[in-house]
Formats: C-alpha cells, structure tokens, sequence
C-alpha cells in the first residue's frame, strides 16, 4: 500500500497536527530529522502540487513512535533498528503492537470495515515469511483495517 495513506489515515484516526507526526519520529530515533514541511508534503494528495512520496523508513520512523507513545518504551532492551523496508504485513504487526490488539480486537476491526477476516487467515498474516502457512496482506486487506481502525480509534465501534 502507498505510505502516505498508511500516515493519512493515522492522522485522520488519531486526529494529529503536523508536529505531532515529527515528535512521533523523534520518539523512534532522535537522530531522524523530520520537518514539518516535509509532513506536508507526504499528506498531500497524489498529484498535487508539492507532493511528495513517504519513504519506507520514515514511515517505520512513525510507527516505531507510535509504538513509544501509546505503550512507552521499554529501557531494559536496547532499542530495535528501524527497518529501512516495510511490507504490508510488517505495517499491520506495528498497528497490532502499538494499539495493543488481541486476535479478537483485530476480528472486529476487519469485521467493522465490512472485511471479515478468519483466525486462521489472520495469524497466517503475522507468520515469519519463510513458514509454509504466511500469507501476504495486501492492499484490500490493510485498507480494510485502516478503515476499521478509524472507526474504532474515532468511536465508530465499541470497544
């Protein structure tokens, strides 16, 4: 999926300013320096003057702070490197961690965007790539659960 609906859609679910988005980065890794006319480039519209497409690692910059802020950081391990590359799967593993979601969280977040999703094929999606049962998530499926995400996150669906 394009990164910059992954940080659109986070934005819109979490309803954060521009700065918010830089303090997430510099949560992950105070040596990434993210600017604010740069944010503003990411969330404009594809084709619009200005734009600008999200690196993968920028946007694992966000994520990884997201993670930060919602659960805090855990000093006792050394931090984690910031993949440098991200997949589908690896997008919706950090929204799982960050929101601390359950497999029956994240059942009702498919289910709400009008996707369901089985306990099988879910735990197939967070399965190391090399093992026979891994599934790819792809587009549909994690524009699904951004949706459902929303409207959870926003008060669309109980808790």
């Amino acid at each position: 999926m394009i990164n910059n609906d992954v940080l659109r859609s986070l934005r819109y679910a979490l309803d954060l300013g521009d700065h918010h988005i830089v303090v997430l980065c510099e949560l992950a890794d105070p040596g990434h320096v993210v600017t604010v006319e740069q944010v503003n480039a990411w969330l404009k519209a594809d084709g619009e003057p200005g734009h600008e497409t999200l690196p993968d690692a920028t946007l694992a910059h966000v994520l990884d702070g997201l993670i930060v802020h919602l659960r805090g950081r855990d000093e006792s391990k050394p931090a984690r490197p910031v993949e440098t590359r991200l997949d589908n799967n690896l997008i919706l593993k950090k929204l799982r961690v960050a929101f601390e979601l359950r497999d029956v969280d994240m059942a009702d977040i498919f289910t709400s965007a009008g996707f369901p999703v089985s306990k099988p094929e879910m735990s197939a999606l967070f399965r190391q790539p090399d093992h026979k049962n891994f599934r790819r998530a792809g587009d549909q499926l994690l524009r699904y659960f951004l949706k459902g995400l929303v409207q959870r996150v926003r008060g669309g669906a109980p808790r």
